[in-house]
């Protein structure tokens, strides 16, 4: 019988619990660590995307305000001295077949606008004049400054045509020529010493009467037509041989900007469409997004008191110079102003768990502390300030002239 060989292999061993505990110790370290990297740099990430939306949004805003208020004044501005500076603007559009009466308007202006003049109420509306520019201190939804813009298109409407008279059993009106004038045209008849102006829009029937050499008549109706004002109506201000028709651009060509701008809900800047002109003709559709990220607007006029085209000063737009109310029915105080210098205060969507920014800010810190307009912030956002000067051209071509 013969005894048996023990194995010459080594018996099998796994971990020690000692061993085990230490490799989880290591692999929580170093899971640990990488999650710490993972997190600091995802949150670099969202500061930095969120800082560079806010910026993208803030250039965008400041382009979008630079080429409305670069414009201010277009079509109109040689018709400031013959009574449409000033002058309480009315205006009829065509709304589902019925023609409404949208300025003066009675009732509150659209989210963020609800505040614009005094709010809702008889005769608030009905004050908003004509001028290139307005700002209207404080009076949007958020306590921003409210801008109010009119402008047409400068190469059709630069010339103030005379209407002789109205055309007996009509709408229409006889002017000295109506050479360059087509259909679809809007245009303001008003009359210095006339406190209404009226918003009238071209209506060609017969293209061939119309097109005819000599022609006096010009044709309205179409959308936009206003038989009367607050006070006057378009046949007295026709008969009177002393008011102008000033053509301000096309409907088709949608170059007739009457609008306003503010800063509403969710840090959004919006434009309001005082003309109503699209879709519909209803407040939502004349109400547009510009920009978010935006928390407030602020806005002073740069005036030039001598008509050298030249700034002399800054002013608020406050007071009882220059206060909205009472600049609006100031003629030759609408034609000294000539630039004007915009605010926007833009902020991050990041919202972080330390304070990233100072409690308050100042606007326009380099000029006289009347001017000088101080913004609460809160300090767990990113915040940056667009301030730029934009020059009115049209009203600068004014003062040189």
């Amino acid at each position: 019988m013969t005894a048996s060989t023990p194995s010459s292999r080594a018996p099998h061993r796994g971990l020690t619990l000692i061993e085990l505990l230490v490799a989880m110790a290591i692999g929580l370290i170093v899971t640990l660590a990488v999650t710490s990297i993972v997190t600091v740099g995802e949150a670099h990430k969202r500061t930095t995307t969120s800082t560079n939306d806010m910026s993208q949004s803030g250039a965008f805003a400041a382009y979008a305000l630079d080429r409305v208020l670069r414009s201010a004044g277009s079509g109109f501005v040689q018709s400031g001295t013959l009574g449409v500076y000033g002058c309480k603007l009315s205006v009829a559009r065509d709304i589902g077949g019925t023609a409404t009466t949208i300025l003066p308007r009675l009732t509150a202006f659209p989210a963020p606008f609800a505040s614009f003049l005094g709010g809702a109420g008889a005769g608030f509306a009905g004050n908003l004049r004509v001028a290139p520019l307005l700002i209207a201190q404080d009076q949007s939804a958020t306590g921003s400054d409210v801008l109010v813009v009119m402008g047409g298109n400068g190469a059709a409407g630069d010339i103030p045509r005379q209407i002789r008279s109205g055309v007996t059993g009509t709408n229409n009106l006889r002017l000295n020529n109506t050479i360059g004038l087509a259909n679809g045209d809007l245009g303001l008849v008003a009359q210095e010493g006339t406190e209404d102006c009226l918003i009238e829009q071209v209506n060609v029937t017969d293209t061939t009467a119309f097109a005819a050499a000599g022609n006096e008549v010009l044709p309205l109706g179409g959308r936009y037509f206003t038989s009367t004002g607050a006070t006057t109506s378009l046949a007295t201000l026709a008969a009177g041989g002393s008011a102008y028709y000033t053509p301000l651009g096309n409907t088709l060509s949608n170059n007739v900007q009457f609008q306003l701008l503010g800063v509403g809900a969710n840090q959004t800047l919006f434009a309001y469409d005082l003309l109503r002109s699209a879709g519909t003709g209803s407040d939502a559709d004349a109400l547009q997004t510009i920009a978010d990220s935006v928390v407030e607007l602020r806005a002073l006029y740069g005036i030039d008191t001598n008509g050298d085209g030249i700034i002399n000063d800054w002013v608020a737009p406050s007071g009882t110079t220059y206060g909205i109310a009472n600049l609006m029915t100031k003629p030759a105080d609408i034609r000294q102003i000539v630039a004007v210098r915009v605010a926007l205060v833009m902020r991050s969507a990041e919202l972080n768990k330390d304070n990233v920014s100072p409690a308050s800010l100042t606007l326009f810190s380099d000029l006289a502390t009347a001017l000088q307009r101080s913004v609460t912030l809160d300090p767990r956002y990113r915040y940056r300030v667009i301030d730029t000067t934009i020059p009115l051209r049209n009203m600068l071509l004014q003062s040189a002239s």
